[in-house]
């Protein structure tokens, strides 16, 4: 068994009652593994600080449900507890165009559809600080609107007042629906953010101090005895395990390597680029990699002896001047890409391979340079999933393939030529149409589009392929 965690909107919590939950259960001692319904990046790398184990990312738009299934089914055994953090509210999700979408048109893709697909328990977090009666008609509507998600009780947060939360309980006695945590207005647990979230992990010095005090509230904030037995999971031995290819098995050349047959692969992976997901990583050692992290902002060079580089997103903007003034490893890098290497540069790593970056303020930092366009940083947001489809062959795919993968970016690209002469994608999808992402032929794909290779593992072997 393990349990999702719902709000009923965007901004109620959810995230601060999984971390209680979570570094309550590591507190008492349990080994506990977490997932997140979505693309998220970044609430996954607190899961993992406290918890120990990486965060499992849930999302049938980047994989499918086939793959949602065996990813739970593979990691969560493993663990003595299993907890799933949902994604905006219970039933936000995007309009499907696939046959299992048709089923449920509304919540595809939401924190609904993956408990449905897991056939799990929700606990529904309630943003209390504006309520007292019409709780009831939230939790009851929430309750009733799809038969088929079995709430298992509500976490009423942000209760002002020991009235405040007599009211609450009043209006939620005719429920008969268990009020499983209550939090009050905490005002001593704050995790900063800035444009595009939370600030990541690597850059707080205090989060350990915030561990504990959630770990404090988690203690004595939820009801355990009724929580405990809803999150242990069977704790089997794993008889059932899935491993990643068992969606789509790999060749039989892809899936064993010797030590001296291992693909070097330099990954990015410091404070300006940390967005990858935890599979991705897997399913390219799984193939044959052996994955090389550096630290464009604190090394010197690149790793030696590497076949291939990884650059995901991050925060590069943030760090721009730290990274213009390493101009040995720019250096480096431009250099290695002219000269053949086979390079994915996501988001992040996409600006950063670029002449520049110009910082909010309108300030520029000379980049890597291999791809003649500038990044520049501007207060509109893009995110959204995106199917598209590529336009020539590339290092990735082939002429024609459709992907589907996230933006989510606060900069865009000022193209120095009218017409860009390796152009990545087109987009496929109503909400964006035109053009993205840059190729070289053979070694380079830049793009702002993440993708999750879960359930496309012809997109890796082929990135290995060519790294040989």
């Amino acid at each position: 068994m393990a349990l999702v965690i719902a709000g009923e909107r965007s901004g109620v919590g959810k995230t601060t009652v999984t971390l209680a939950l979570l570094a309550s259960l590591c507190r008492r001692g349990g080994q506990v593994q977490s997932f997140k319904v979505g693309p998220d990046y970044i609430d996954p790398m607190f899961h993992q600080y406290v918890t120990g184990l990486a965060c499992r990312n849930l999302d049938p738009v980047l994989t499918s449900e086939a793959y949602v299934q065996q990813c739970f089914a593979k990691h969560h055994q493993a663990s003595e507890y299993a907890l799933v953090e949902g994604v905006m509210g219970l039933f936000d999700g995007v309009m499907g165009s696939t046959e299992e979408a048709s089923l449920h048109p509304f919540t595809f893709a939401s924190t609904a559809h993956v408990a449905r697909l897991l056939d799990l328990p929700v606990v529904l977090v309630i943003d209390c600080s504006r309520l007292s009666g019409s709780v009831a008609a939230i939790a009851h509507g929430y309750c009733s609107f799809d038969p088929k998600i079995k709430i298992a009780g509500l976490v009423l947060n942000r209760v002002g007042s020991d009235r405040h939360l007599s009211l609450l309980k009043d209006a939620l006695q005719s429920l008969q629906l268990p009020i499983l945590g209550v939090l009050r207005r905490q005002d001593n647990i704050t995790i900063p953010d800035r444009h595009l979230g939370l600030v990541p992990t690597a850059e707080l010095s205090e989060l350990d101090a915030v561990v504990e005090r959630l770990a404090d509230l988690g203690d004595n904030c939820f009801d355990w005895q009724s929580l405990l037995p809803l999150l242990k999971t069977p704790n089997s031995a794993l008889s059932t395990q899935h491993s990643v290819r068992a969606e789509r098995p790999a060749t039989a050349n892809s899936t064993q390597h010797s030590a001296l047959n291992k693909v070097r692969i330099a990954v990015a992976s410091d404070r300006a680029f940390n967005f990858y997901y935890q599979d991705n990583l897997d399913i390219l050692q799984q193939l044959g990699a052996e994955l090389v992290f550096w630290s464009p902002l604190a090394d010197s060079e690149l790793p030696q002896n590497i076949q291939g580089m990884y650059f995901g997103g991050g925060f590069p903007e943030v760090f721009a001047e730290q990274l213009a003034a390493t101009t040995n490893v720019l250096q480096a890098v431009k250099t290695a890409i002219i000269q053949g290497m086979p390079t994915i540069a996501e988001c992040g790593g996409l600006m950063y391979l670029c002449e520049e970056i110009i910082d909010f303020e309108g300030k520029s930092y000379p980049m890597v340079g291999v791809i003649p366009t500038s990044a520049c940083m501007d207060k509109r947001l893009t995110l959204g999933y995106r199917r598209a489809v590529a336009l020539q062959d590339s290092l990735l795919v082939n002429a024609g393939t459709n992907i589907y993968g996230h933006e989510f970016h606060r900069s865009s690209l000022r193209v120095n030529s009218p017409q860009p002469l390796f152009q990545a994608y087109r987009y496929d999808c109503d909400e964006n149409m035109g053009f993205e992402g840059w190729n070289l032929p053979v070694n380079l794909h830049a793009s702002y589009i993440h993708l999750h290779w879960g359930a496309s593992l012809e997109i890796p072997q082929r990135f290995i392929q060519q790294c040989r």
